[in-house]
């Protein structure tokens, strides 16, 4: 049930709405008063890439924990009370000159003067004092196998791109495996044909002086897994449909589901991995019966805290695919953006879906979060001669990324590219808030 917060009279042809999006992937961005928000194009991308459960209207605005209207020198933020256990969701209805501010749950008003970027970064400070984050770690360069072989990387071509790197001087100090390592979705402790062992692929990564790093997706199991097939009463269904397959959530809450994920991580750490991305983890905050009846976020803030202590502190954390202000400071890092792709269009429209528009949109829409709530990842720098409008997302990820991160396979890159990477990776910014505007 959405009930009236506000009504106020707008300018339609110079008024604008910031539209926050649920998780890392969700479309975030200022539109023109008169537009409505990006949607899903497929019903499965609901759950995937918005907020599961709750379709934005047909016209207008819908903001998930967090909605702003700047007009006339002013902005005026309606922000979550909570944001931890609970995430309002925010609307905004235009008739005429008339906007109408409407919320499922507590929201607070706050009234800026100034720009839309320095009003955000404003309710941010506010809301990390709240929760008590800590100030986000300076993040480590990478490389990361995703965007050259995807899930069909080896084990060759890990141990190719390591001595690429060193060859070649890269600054890299975490050398990244991306999804294409495991058995299976959800079977993370049972490698594919195309690996023979962790444990002396990361001894060889060390032996280079780099960090070690992995992808995993710990709250998600597909349909295929041994995990999925033997162990039904972990499961809550709803997750999305990929890898050819239907994907699940699992309840944290569970005590095999508890000890499972304590078994994956501390194994991983132990096989030598100090730095893990964490992807798809929206899994971890669905609607659905639970063990312990506890509320999904409650939970899904449970496995971010299970995982760090599996890991250790040290361990750098880069989380992906998560809902965005629940997250706060249980991350060091945090994807602000869909995926980025060697194409520039998004696949079918959809911006919450791999491709670079759609990737820049939120990057620049999500710039205020760095520094603040953890260290913005645009997603990975791409700039091997294939990639459309390469010169386009090197900028953007100069200017707006904290996590740097190359994920070109390095023998691809031509004179321009790699030099575009050596300097990128040689520049990173600090932890601290962007300049804005």
């Amino acid at each position: 049930m959405y009930e009236q917060i506000d009504v106020l009279t707008v300018d339609p042809a110079t008024t604008r709405v910031y539209e926050h999006g649920w998780q890392s992937w969700s479309p975030s961005a200022a539109h023109p008063v008169t537009g409505t928000g990006p949607r899903p194009v497929r019903e499965v991308t609901q759950a995937m890439g918005y907020r599961p459960g709750k379709p934005g209207p047909a016209t207008g605005f819908q903001g998930e924990g967090l909605l702003a209207v700047e007009q006339d020198g002013q902005v005026i933020v309606y922000g979550c009370a909570d944001g931890v256990h609970s995430v309002a969701t925010i609307r905004a209805e235009l008739s005429g000159d008339r906007l109408t501010i409407s919320a499922d749950g507590p929201v607070t008003t706050e009234t800026h003067t100034g720009s839309l970027d320095q009003a955000l970064a404003a309710w941010a400070g506010g809301f990390t004092t709240r929760v008590q984050a800590p100030p986000p770690r300076t993040a480590p360069t990478a490389w990361c196998s995703w965007y050259h072989y995807f899930e069909n990387v080896t084990e060759a071509d890990i141990d190719e791109n390591l001595h690429g790197i060193g060859d070649n001087a890269l600054p890299v100090d975490v050398l990244q495996i991306d999804d294409g390592w495991e058995a299976e979705i959800g079977d993370w402790l049972d490698l594919s044909d195309r690996f023979a062992s962790l444990e002396e692929l990361t001894k060889r990564i060390h032996a280079q002086g780099l960090r070690a790093g992995i992808w995993v997706a710990p709250f998600l199991a597909g349909a295929r897994s041994q995990t999925a097939q033997r162990h039904g009463d972990w499961l809550i269904p709803g997750a999305g449909f990929n890898w050819n397959q239907d994907l699940y959530g699992l309840d944290i809450t569970h005590p095999g589901v508890a000890a499972y994920l304590t078994e994956t991580f501390t194994v991983l750490r132990a096989a030598g991995f100090d730095y893990f991305k964490i992807d798809f983890v929206y899994a971890g905050a669905l609607d659905g019966p639970r063990h312990s009846g506890a509320a999904p976020l409650d939970a899904y803030q449970e496995g971010l805290k299970l995982i760090r202590d599996a890991i250790g502190a040290d361990s750098y954390l880069l989380g992906c695919g998560a809902p965005i202000l629940p997250s706060v400071g249980l991350v060091d890092a945090m994807r602000v953006s869909a995926d980025t792709a060697p194409a520039y269009e998004p696949w079918f429209g959809d911006p919450s879906l791999p491709g670079q528009q759609g990737a820049i949109m939120s990057t620049i829409g999500r710039a205020w979060q760095h520094g603040r709530f953890w260290v913005n990842d645009p997603d990975c720098l791409i700039v091997r001669p294939e990639v459309e409008r390469r010169e386009e997302w090197a900028e953007v990820v100069e200017r707006y990324g904290g996590l740097r991160v190359s994920s070109d396979r390095i023998a691809a890159l031509d004179e321009w590219g790699l030099a575009t990477t050596r300097r990128l990776l040689s520049e990173v910014p600090p932890p601290t808030p962007f300049p804005l505007g």
